[in-house]
């Protein structure tokens, strides 16, 4: 999930336009938040327990509406996902990986 963030900040980084000028970016984007939400879907319900302040349900959800609603997506909606949601994400995952003693993906 972690590496799913840092991807998705590496290609967002040149900011909206970019963004939403360019379909490989779009893709590679999507592709990602997908993996997301996969990987949150084998998240141990032991760990989710224990980290309620991620919205879990949230994201498996977002990534049931990417692969199932794909004509549907709006892009904007996306965009907000990443940058409102993600970058909190990002850190809250390298803190349960520290304490979980795994180093975060760097």
């Amino acid at each position: 999930m972690g590496e799913c963030v840092e991807r998705i900040g590496k290609y967002t980084a040149s900011g909206k336009e970019e963004f939403f000028a360019d379909a490989k970016t779009q893709d590679a984007v999507l592709r990602n938040l997908q993996i997301l939400g996969e990987s949150a879907k084998h998240v141990s319900v032991k760990l989710r327990s224990a980290h309620t302040e991620i919205d879990w349900r949230g994201i498996i959800g977002f990534r049931n509406v990417l692969v199932h609603d794909y004509l549907g997506v709006k892009l904007d909606r996306v965009w907000e996902v990443v940058e409102r949601f993600l970058p909190g994400l990002g850190r809250k995952i390298e803190a349960i990986l520290r304490e979980l003693g795994d180093s975060p993906s760097k």
